[in-house]
């Protein structure tokens, strides 16, 4: 089990300052693991409008320890499977609970799968949204649309438009933490007030020099061929890529591999992938001017310390650009916390969503 950095602990050469009380907020550990879920398979988008499945995918699952499986039955819930129209495309999304709505926002490459960990656990408190962006995981997208962070960070304002959502938490992780940035920009500067509070895993920062380099290649007519003739076509690469995500690759989960490819194959979300990186660098730039726009969010970082894709290094600078910021950091977890360490990572969000609810 990782270890949760805690206030004054001795800080390794190299990683930011988190002896400040306020720097990093100390949070209990679950013995329990939590409940999982196993998404449902893709099935074909309905021809009209918006529609919800006549039966709710229920996930099945493991059971937490100590937990009998009639207990498991009435603890876990029910997952939608949806379909939204939208002006760019057809967003899939799984819609879980009730209370006050969050939005889950995946990074590049992931979809709603991703959050397959959190939402058991988010969705006994809040009305859960895990949606796939228009052009990743099972969501289509029209040809030519445009996939800057603030182009994507409208859809997801039409979104809750369209399902008449009001006073909303956002959460999103590296490209979908800079969506969720842009949310927030672009929600103030429209003087909207429904965003309520932001959760920010390992997002992509002006801060982070990773990926400065790689991305603009990547987007690049040579780079994206290369990208395609070897880690989409090859499946034999799949876990290597998916291990850098990882402090400690044995913690990838079993079912991480197969539903990571799932939406390459059926969608080409490696494509879209590519798209997206060809606006990296504009991106970046505009977030730092997006950034002191938002600095009085509610706002609660979640990093891991082994993070290889966006650097814990910058997770102290961004923390100072909001005025009531938790950092909580994951001890050896890499850049997917809430798939390394579900269980802690749960425990830290809800702490957060729960107590200043």
């Amino acid at each position: 089990m990782p270890r949760l950095r805690r206030s004054g602990a001795t800080k390794k050469e190299g990683e930011p300052d988190v002896s400040s009380p306020k720097a990093l907020e100390a949070i209990s550990i679950s013995k329990n693991l939590s409940a999982r879920i196993s998404l449902p398979a893709r099935t074909p988008p309905p021809k009209k409008g918006f529609v919800s499945h006549d039966e709710p995918h229920t996930g099945a699952g493991t059971a937490p320890i100590g937990v009998s499986s009639d207990q498991q039955d009435q603890i876990r819930p029910q997952v939608e499977e949806r379909w939204l129209n939208l002006p760019d495309g057809r967003m899939h999304y799984l819609k879980a609970g009730s209370g006050p709505p969050i939005i889950l926002l995946h990074g590049l490459l992931g979809y709603s799968f991703s959050w397959r960990f959190a939402i058991p656990a988010l969705a006994p408190h809040a009305t859960v949204y895990a949606i796939d962006n228009l052009g990743a995981g099972f969501s289509t997208a029209n040809e030519g649309m445009a996939c800057t962070l603030r182009a994507t960070a409208e859809r997801i304002l039409q979104f809750t438009d369209e399902l008449g959502i009001q006073d909303f938490d956002l959460l999103g992780t590296s490209h979908g933490g800079g969506v969720a940035i842009m949310v927030a920009a672009v929600c103030e500067e429209r003087n909207d007030p429904r965003l309520r509070r932001l959760v920010l895993v390992a997002p992509i920062n002006p801060w982070s020099a990773h990926g400065k380099r790689l991305a603009p290649f990547l987007g690049s007519a040579f780079g994206s061929m290369l990208f395609r003739n070897t880690i989409e076509r090859w499946r034999s690469l799949d876990y290597l890529w998916l291990s850098r995500m990882f402090g400690d690759a044995s913690k990838i989960p079993p079912d991480s591999l197969e539903g990571y490819r799932m939406p390459v194959v059926k969608n080409h979300a490696m494509r879209h992938g590519a798209r997206i990186v060809k606006n990296w660098t504009a991106d970046l730039a505009e977030l730092e001017t997006a950034l002191p726009k938002i600095r009085n969010y509610p706002t609660l970082l979640m990093w891991g310390t082994k993070d290889g894709a966006v650097h814990f290094q910058s997770a102290q600078e961004l923390r100072r650009n909001f005025t009531n910021a938790q950092l909580i950091a994951f001890e050896g977890v890499g850049h997917l916390p809430y798939e390394e360490a579900p269980e802690d990572f749960n425990r830290a969000l809800l702490d957060f969503l729960t107590v200043l609810r």
